[in-house]
């Protein structure tokens, strides 16, 4: 054991036996932040607003992080750094130079063709692109936030897979469409 001697100017010497490490857990947290110049994607979406209004088809260079809080485990990770990179560089090429449409809207109309094409219907406007560059995810709109929890979503989900002993006491995502500009998804790691 460590003792350590803390010298008190005007009170002499005073010892302070720490506390055996991870012996405190209500009171000690571990996490890992992962931010890599490779965590991005590139895409095409328009964002429908709650007038019913709708953006122009645009693009942005979108830059992703994550946070990952858990039990550290024998080795004192939370996980191996190595491990995890590359499970959320594949989530971001996944979705990297596509258009990325929701599936969810309650407006919006997405039809397969069988010419190879997908249209896609909002209101008055109709958009119709090769199918194998439109990305249909399981969201409401193609908004930062949701990006996020599509992102944190599919990353718990394919760390439980990988890692069933993984204990994520919280999952935090941020996507930036730009600088400052940051939609985050957070969970407790639970299952739902």
């Amino acid at each position: 054991m460590v003792t350590l001697v803390i010298a008190c100017p005007g009170r002499g010497e005073a010892s302070w036996n720490p506390p055996p490490f991870g012996s405190m857990p209500d009171m000690e947290h571990w996490s890992i932040l992962i931010e890599k110049e490779y965590l991005k994607f590139s895409c095409a979406h328009f964002l429908i607003f709650p007038d019913g209004s709708k953006e122009r088809l645009h693009g942005h260079n979108y830059r992703v992080r994550c946070e990952v809080d858990g039990a550290l485990d024998g080795h004192g990770l939370v996980i191996d750094f190595k491990e995890i990179k590359p499970i959320i560089r594949a989530l971001c090429d996944e979705l990297d130079e596509h258009w990325i449409v929701p599936a969810h809207h309650p407006e919006l109309r997405i039809h397969h063709r069988d010419d190879g094409h997908t249209e896609v219907t909002y209101r008055t406007s109709r958009y119709l692109a090769p199918s194998d560059e439109i990305l249909v995810l399981p969201i409401g709109n193609t908004s930062a936030e949701f990006f996020a929890a599509w992102l944190g979503r599919t990353l718990l989900a394919k760390l439980r897979e990988r890692f069933g002993h993984l204990s994520v006491r919280r999952l935090r995502v941020m996507v930036s469409e730009t600088p400052g500009q940051d939609g985050v998804y957070e969970t407790d790691g639970e299952p739902t």
